[in-house]
């Protein structure tokens, strides 16, 4: 069976809805959830969206704050662009009916948080549910719309490319598997976005959501897009160390409203930093990792016991409530934590319209690079980065598409036959070369790097890229092995992107290259994939 529609968006967080909500007036919107709809990484995000709304705030100190932040990286047209919109994606959020958190004696007004790298408060929040907040109105919103079509359980597999008269190559569509029957089944559209996340799996230890395998990323690197800065990974300081779960995050607005960061003995591990508990991620993280390795601890704490237990419970009720369940009164213990990977600041280099360097396709959110994070993201612009870059291209493929016209079966071969069924130690072989990337990135690829480590996990990634080819060739298409070969696709390009920056610079921290070079490297790590090609396209729209 073929669908068809004017946008086919892949990821149903909130650059995916925000989308589909913006593009719903100018064609038919199919968009594609792996999972559920709310597996997203928005679902999780807890501390808030930056944006200057304070009275003490300008917009030209929201832009410093992120240029600082991006380590020279940062783009100055992408921050003037995303920090010039943010008020009014705000007023957009509250028109729909987001329940931000207000002030307490002005009700119509939103209560400000402050976070690492911020100068001024300027954190708009639901307590720290902001995530789940948005998702639930933007998704709601999306369900009643007649002109959005939300299918939960499709994962999409590969670009369908078609080459034009002229020679250009572009997408028309997706191969998209249902999972809950196993079909595969072509989806063609006149644009195709793509909003799937980021990629925290690739790593062992992530507060990501089990569904963030790269999966846009991989699927735009095989089509020819161009990835930039996949080296600057960030760990986020502070996720819950605890034997019950592994990837529950303890907001950035905690140290806000006064968290330290202190180890076994009570001593405080900032001391001495200019911004102490609110330097930027890729600092406190650094600290924490040498703390650790210094005293040989598996952790670190984030007491916040010195504030009043009801303001606790009230500002931060889901950390609360999920720490309590595990067996920690966080009104009256510190808070285990250690670093985990959190959020990919690199990804598919698109323009401030969200196009790739690929006509037709577009991504936006985390999978994309747009130049507003650089070298490191400041907290709490990610979610501002999405909701503008969503609206900024609606806008332009809504244009664009009007001179596309509507693809048809005739564009398209048929899925490739051949392939065999799954071996008996298929899914054995699969889970252990999901678990080796995993780990040999999370040790060598890490917080903290050197020549040496990386040439051992590139030795060790072409080994386990070739076993997955093979996979992939031979055998029947399902979920896990499209993940594992997503994975494999990021974890490469970490590698390689890290191999080529001979320095230290924010979220890159090399033994081999401890200070920052701007002489050689004040500029973005571009890779382009030289014999792009979708694998799972037929062979005659390549």
């Amino acid at each position: 069976m073929i669908r068809k529609s004017d946008f086919l968006v892949v990821g149903t967080g909130v650059a995916g809805l925000c989308f589909a909500l913006k593009a719903r007036n100018h064609g038919s919107v199919v968009l594609l959830a792996k999972k559920s709809a709310n597996d997203t990484n928005t679902n999780l995000a807890q501390g808030g969206i930056a944006a200057v709304m304070g009275n003490d705030d300008l917009l030209e100190y929201h832009v410093e704050d992120t240029l600082d932040s991006g380590c020279g990286l940062s783009h100055p047209d992408a921050v003037k662009t995303v920090v010039e919109a943010g008020p009014t994606m705000i007023k957009e959020l509250l028109d729909l009916g987001v329940p931000f958190t207000s002030q307490v004696d002005h009700p119509d007004v939103p209560e400000l948080g402050r976070e690492g790298g911020h100068s001024r408060r300027r954190i708009i929040h639901a307590k720290d549910m902001t995530g789940q907040a948005v998702q639930k109105v933007l998704g709601e919103l999306a369900e009643a719309d007649g002109n959005v079509e939300i299918l939960e359980k499709h994962q999409a597999l590969d670009l369908i490319l078609k080459t034009d008269p002229d020679g250009t190559r572009r997408p028309i569509g997706l191969w998209v598997l249902d999972t809950a029957t196993g079909l595969i089944s072509p989806f063609l559209a006149k644009a195709v976005i793509l909003a799937t996340g980021g990629s925290g799996k690739v790593y062992l230890y992530t507060t990501n959501p089990d569904g963030a395998t790269g999966d846009g990323l991989a699927i735009g690197w095989r089509a020819g897009a161009k990835v930039s800065n996949m080296e600057f990974v960030q760990f986020h300081p502070t996720c819950l160390y605890h034997p019950q779960t592994r990837n529950f995050l303890i907001s950035e607005a905690v140290r806000g409203e006064g968290g330290r960061l202190i180890d076994f003995e009570g001593r405080a591990i900032m001391e001495g930093h200019p911004q102490g508990d609110l330097a930027l991620r890729d600092v406190v993280a650094l600290a924490i990792d040498a703390s650790m390795k210094r005293t040989g601890a598996e952790n670190v704490f984030l007491d916040i016991t010195h504030k009043p237990a009801e303001f606790i419970k009230d500002r931060f009720p889901k950390i609360y409530t999920t720490c309590l369940s595990l067996g920690i009164d966080i009104t009256r213990e510190p808070i285990p934590v250690v670093p985990a990977a959190h959020y990919q600041c690199g990804g598919l280099e698109v323009d401030l319209d969200g196009r790739t360097n690929v006509v037709g396709l577009y991504a936006i959110g985390e999978v994309a690079a747009t130049g507003l994070h650089g070298a490191n993201r400041l907290a709490s612009n990610s979610l501002l980065e999405a909701l503008v870059m969503a609206d900024r291209a609606s806008k332009a493929a809504a244009q664009e598409i009007r001179s596309r016209r509507e693809p048809d079966s005739s564009d398209i071969s048929p899925w490739p036959d051949g392939r065999v069924g799954h071996l008996p130690s298929e899914a054995v072989l699969i889970s252990h070369s999901w678990d080796e990337i995993r780990r040999f990135m999370w040790n060598y690829v890490g917080l903290v790097r050197s020549d040496q480590r990386l040439a051992m996990a590139a030795q060790r990634m072409d080994l386990v890229k070739s076993e997955i080819d093979d996979f992939f060739r031979n055998f029947e298409v399902d979920a896990d092995l499209i993940e594992v070969r997503n994975i494999a696709v990021v974890a490469d390009l970490i590698i390689r992107s890290a191999t080529l920056r001979k320095e230290s610079r924010g979220l890159h921290y090399s033994l081999s290259w401890p200070n920052r070079d701007d002489a050689r490297f004040l500029r973005d790590t571009v890779l382009e994939n030289p014999s792009p090609r979708s694998i799972l396209a037929p062979a005659g729209n390549l």
